[in-house]
């Protein structure tokens, strides 16, 4: 038997063993059913703004109101990043989580009666926004210093991994099946969402193993700067995480996609969710070679790359006025991105030790919700002023610049070889 095939063999023995641990099971379907509610909600929230927009405004600004969810959503996870991460440290997780999808069932359900009774206004539609970033902001850390908890010391690197490609491909697919959604009904998408949420609640309230942590003594604001510290001090997680929030936040062009759909490619909710699929398409293909040929070597130079094709194929969908093309420039893009994510995850992970998970995770979810829920408000500011195109490709241009300015300012990142 050569090397590479026992190498896979060991690979399918570990996935076997995670699998067959009960509690790991269920945290990891939560995670994915999590993530696929968050991300429809977050493609119907898009999409009923702008249409609700367009009946009284013109597409810049209309734009510019699909960009004002992401900061909407941002901002309670600005205020309680650093909270939740502390929270995360001292509290039951499990709790923490049950307490977090309970709010998130209950903003779903909220949508689907605005939808349904057609009450849905740009407030209320802003201000659940908001409140679903505030349930997002505990969800996170908890989620993310929950799982190393679930499984021994020597499974963990696999488990990491795993949680990180549920995460990332659930976020990418997610998007796709709710632009399927909304072209029946954005209520159709809301009740998808809470069905969601309900089933990975179940799944949460069935683990029964010990999900408290070991709380460190200090005080909650001494805990959380010595969070903030060994952020910045491990360069391998701030350039990691650093560089997720410049990217995304100036390519965000998905963010635009209701805009590119309606009123530059001009395939109305139907061109909408083939778009909103195109970036899954091209994720799963990427999770399924990651999930049978693991990253083992190169890490750091991986992850750069990826991150330049995300930028380079953004330019491509901004300046593209056909749809089959738009359509493979997404794809490529949403491969790159989740090539790039899953190996930053991987690294910061696995150089965090357990005691500092959830603070950790908390300052990276502060900054992938930066990068996300920033991404379309500055996407939406730029179209108002350069148009979606312009928007989508000064967006581009500056992630690829991005991309060489950390690898220089980053040598140990740009340097990090095996994901061990």
């Amino acid at each position: 038997m050569s090397e590479s095939e026992i190498s896979r063999e060991a690979d399918a023995a570990t996935l076997r063993a995670l699998m067959g641990r009960p509690d790991y099971l269920r945290f990891w379907l939560s995670r994915v059913a999590s993530t696929l509610g968050v991300q429809i909600q977050s493609v119907a929230l898009g999409w009923q703004v702008y249409a609700v927009a367009r009946e009284t405004m013109d597409v810049a600004q209309s734009a510019f109101f699909v960009g004002m969810i992401g900061l909407a959503a941002f901002i309670p996870v600005f205020l309680l990043a650093l909270p939740a991460g502390e929270a995360a440290d001292r509290y039951d997780r499990k709790t923490i989580l049950r307490l977090c999808y309970a709010a998130e069932i209950a903003t779903a359900l909220v949508l689907v009666a605005a939808a349904v009774f057609g009450f849905a206004s740009l407030t209320l539609l802003l201000v659940l926004s908001a409140a679903f970033g505030a349930s997002r902001a505990f969800m996170g850390p908890a989620g993310t210093a929950l799982g190393p908890m679930l499984v021994p010391r020597s499974l963990l690197p696999r488990a990491i991994a795993l949680n990180s490609l549920a995460w990332q491909g659930a976020s990418i697919i997610g998007p796709a099946i709710g632009g399927l959604l909304v072209a029946l009904a954005p209520a159709a998408s809301y009740a998808g969402a809470a069905g969601l949420y309900l089933f990975a609640l179940a799944c949460i309230h069935g683990i029964r193993g010990n999900t408290r942590p070991e709380v460190n003594p200090g005080s909650r604001w001494a805990l959380m700067k010595e969070g903030l510290a060994y952020v910045w001090t491990n360069k391998i997680v701030f350039g990691a995480i650093s560089l997720d929030l410049v990217a995304v936040l100036l390519g965000g062009a998905t963010a635009l996609l209701p805009v590119f759909a309606r009123d530059v490619l001009h395939v109305g909710p139907e061109g909408f969710g083939l778009l909103r699929a195109s970036p899954a398409i091209g994720a799963t293909l990427v999770a399924i070679y990651l999930a049978r040929n693991p990253i083992r070597r190169r890490a750091g130079p991986v992850m750069f790359a990826g991150v330049a094709v995300f930028g380079l194929a953004t330019i491509v969908f901004g300046l593209s006025t056909s749809l089959p093309l738009s359509v493979l420039a997404l794809a490529v893009l949403g491969g790159a991105d989740m090539l790039s994510v899953f190996v930053r995850q991987t690294l910061v992970q696995i150089v965090t030790p357990d005691a500092m998970r959830g603070r950790v995770a908390a300052v990276s979810s502060l900054f992938i919700g930066a990068s996300n829920e920033l991404g379309e408000f500055e996407s939406g500011v730029v179209a108002r002023f350069l148009g979606p195109v312009g928007a989508a490709v000064s967006g581009g241009v500056g992630a690829v610049l991005a991309t060489g300015l950390w690898a220089r300012l980053f040598p140990d990142l740009r340097k990090a070889d095996r994901l061990e």
